[in-house]
């Protein structure tokens, strides 16, 4: 009944890893290389979780 209400886990990992490749990316021209392979590494374990949600819908 009130399905609009709940949440997208969808969205939520998408935006999730649009925001991890961004402070990925800002960490990379910062120069610090470190900070940037540990986020990419986040962003890519949140990419498969998107993945499989994605394949069962």
């Amino acid at each position: 009944m009130f399905s609009f209400l709940k949440s997208d886990p969808i969205k939520k990992l998408d935006k999730e890893y649009g925001e991890l490749l961004e402070k990925a990316m800002q960490a990379q021209r910062g120069g610090d290389i470190r900070l940037y392979s540990e986020l990419t590494e986040k962003a890519e374990a949140v990419k498969v979780k998107l993945d499989e949600l994605k394949a069962k819908s």
